[in-house]
């Protein structure tokens, strides 16, 4: 009898999906639980189990995307079983050997992926600091892990011998057992038989799930499940997988731009007063608070003054209603390898300058080392991104959404202006506010640009909330 294997509904808008591994060969044998692929919309991943034993016959192919319902293969769950009951690397009692030294000292302990908030559906394996049949000591760092939001690292939880069971660039769900540790000494680091030293028996370990448990599908042949996230060199390019954080960005800043009238608006500010109140109480302040003052530091509290001015833009559309904020959370967009992060500095409208540019420093800190949190990076009223770091001199920020608006600051460079009937040399720079045109007008959105310029301009006014 054959059983069909079919893509699983995965929820009301979800009208295909993309097949992006399997994990076993067509022709291979396979148990009742085994993990047999794995499938990915444009909002979940999951995976695909064997309903029964079963010799696997795959319809379609990796990479394909096809309709919620789709027949993508066959389980022959008659007499096609057999073989691999004959075959020699059938029995039971040599596969569990290995594990028995450890069962003695205790039972081997599942490293599995946690759970990272409620939004949050799988992870990638991002880099094993451990090798497969290494020893490990306990607390040691064993694997990072990279959500669409957050990197995060998995401590080992007691000592003895680690086994891989998924390879890095994996993408897999909430709860999924990555790893296991054999409680064992330093000793008892060597792999166990059925361990692949030996690439070559790669072909047969399909049947061999049949004596282990599900997950240790992948232990045998990790080089193999590898190749479909390693970057592969196709004449003059290289084709490698969007990591995880990567995707999220794009599909953010393309709903952003879908689902929001976006409009900018430009202004310029000279930063000579700042500058000169940076430079005369810099020493002091630094003795004081232990951080230096920045000049994000007098941006954020100029946007949080703009704000109370200018309430429209702490505001967010849902549905057809207006919700207005009542609160000053700030998110300050921070520059890391992995991509852009945007914490939120919260109640800005209650922190003095020290304890913002404090914020700022352990965020970055915090971004640099992956540790950033998830609610780090939730609740925020309004963005502000400095690109001028890099060098920039003007763009167009894209907003975040539901956020009504975004300031973007650039590089400052010394140019001519006038001034009071003189051209004189000033430290200048452009000012971008990109907002939400369906809930923000025009003249609100540069009497808030204004408001910016104003503040930064005159720095006193921003003591005294002019």
């Amino acid at each position: 009898m054959a059983i069909d294997i079919k893509v699983p509904a995965a929820g009301e808008s979800i009208t295909s999906a993309n097949i992006a591994k399997w994990y076993k060969n067509d022709g291979d044998a396979v148990k009742k639980g085994d993990p047999l692929a794995s499938l990915e919309t444009d909002k979940v991943s999951n995976e695909l189990e064997a309903e029964a034993d079963g010799v696997l016959s795959i319809i379609v192919q990796e990479g394909e995307e096809v309709a919620i319902g789709t027949v993508i293969g066959k389980l022959e769950t008659s007499s096609a079983a057999a073989p691999a009951a004959e075959n020699p690397v059938q029995p039971a009692a040599p596969a569990a050997a290995p594990v028995a030294p450890a069962a003695a000292a205790g039972s081997p302990v599942d490293i599995a992926v946690p759970a990272a908030g409620e939004s949050i559906t799988s992870a990638n394996v991002a880099e094993w600091r451990k090798k497969d049949g290494e020893h490990v000591e306990k607390g040691e760092i064993l694997v990072t892990l990279e959500t669409d939001k957050v990197s995060n690292e998995l401590e080992s939880p007691i000592a003895g011998i680690i086994r891989i069971l998924i390879p890095e660039g994996e993408e897999v769900s909430i709860g999924k057992v990555i790893a296991r540790i054999e409680p064992g000494g330093a000793n008892a680091g060597s792999p166990p038989a059925s361990a692949p030293e030996n690439p070559a028996p790669a072909p047969k370990t399909a049947a061999e799930p049949a004596r282990t448990k599900p997950d240790l599908s992948v232990v045998s042949a990790p080089r193999e499940i590898a190749k479909a996230s390693a970057p592969s060199e196709e004449g003059r390019t290289t084709r490698k997988k969007m990591s995880m954080l990567r995707r999220k960005i794009a599909t953010h800043l393309v709903n952003a731009q879908q689902t929001a009238a976006i409009l900018t608006t430009f202004n310029e500010v000279d930063m000579t007063a700042v500058m000169k109140l940076r430079k005369s109480v810099q020493e002091d302040f630094v003795k004081k608070h232990g951080v230096k003052l920045g000049f994000m530091s007098f941006f954020v509290k100029a946007v949080t003054q703009a704000l109370k001015d200018v309430p429209s833009i702490n505001g967010r559309i849902e549905g057809n209603e207006v919700i207005q904020n009542h609160f000053y959370d700030i998110g300050v967009a921070i520059g890391t390898e992995k991509g852009l992060i945007v914490p939120v500095l919260r109640d800005c409208d209650g922190k003095g300058f020290a304890q913002i540019e404090q914020d700022i420093l352990d965020y970055a800190e915090k971004g640099r080392s992956g540790k950033i949190a998830i609610e780090d990076l939730q609740g925020g009223v309004f963005t502000i991104s400095n690109g001028g770091v890099y060098g920039s001199l003007l763009s167009t920020p894209i907003l975040n959404p539901p956020q009504s608006g975004i300031l973007g600051m650039h590089t400052i460079q010394q140019r001519p202006i006038a001034l009071n009937g003189q051209v004189v040399i000033r430290p200048m720079m452009y000012l971008a506010l990109s907002y939400d045109h369906r809930l923000v007008d025009g003249k609100e959105a540069v009497t808030f640009l204004i408001r910016i310029k104003d503040a930064l301009e005159a720095p006193h006014r921003l003591m005294l909330e002019l």
